[in-house]
């Protein structure tokens, strides 16, 4: 585990997992928008990238050196969340899904992103409490995994924040 901030204290009560995220660009951003909403930390699975990596911090922007993060199995780290009362959360487009917005999350929540075009595997999105879809009206009906994780994570940090006590 790394928490190269030391006692960094997290404004949310999220994790995220990324789960064979090809593009260590869109690693990057998710380290940087990690940073921006107080992510508790960033798990990475699978072949996801991490630090230290040339492409993670162009778009980290040094935020790689500050979020704290580690590297997990998925499957376990979705089980321990879940039996220690955490709200698993598969962002997916799959036919359960519920819209983003009208999502109440229990907080504590695990997030999970998977791979840019071919999503999550079938046993992590079964093995979560919830599926979570973001509502779109366009063609191609999908966003890129780095945008699509910083609109969770603001959607997540504005229910939240009524209890968070900004610095």
């Amino acid at each position: 585990m790394r928490d190269p901030a030391g006692l960094r204290r997290a404004l949310l009560i999220v994790e995220v997992l990324l789960h064979n995220v090809r593009s260590l660009y869109n690693v990057g951003a998710f380290f940087r928008t990690a940073d921006a909403v107080g992510l508790s930390r960033l798990h990475l699975s699978g072949f996801t990238g991490s630090p230290p990596s040339k492409q993670i911090a162009k778009t980290a922007l040094g935020s790689e050196l500050s979020v704290p993060w580690q590297r997990a199995d998925a499957l376990a780290l979705v089980d321990d969340r879940r039996h220690a009362g955490w709200e698993t959360v598969a962002i997916e487009t799959v036919e359960d899904a519920m819209d983003l917005f009208d999502w109440q999350p229990r907080f504590p929540v695990l997030v999970v992103f998977g791979h840019e075009v071919d999503g999550l595997p079938a046993d992590i999105v079964q093995r979560c409490d919830t599926r979570v879809r973001i509502p779109m009206v366009g063609r191609k009906r999908s966003l890129n995994v780095a945008t699509a994780g910083g609109v969770v994570l603001y959607e997540l940090f504005r229910k939240a924040r009524r209890d968070v006590v900004l610095p």
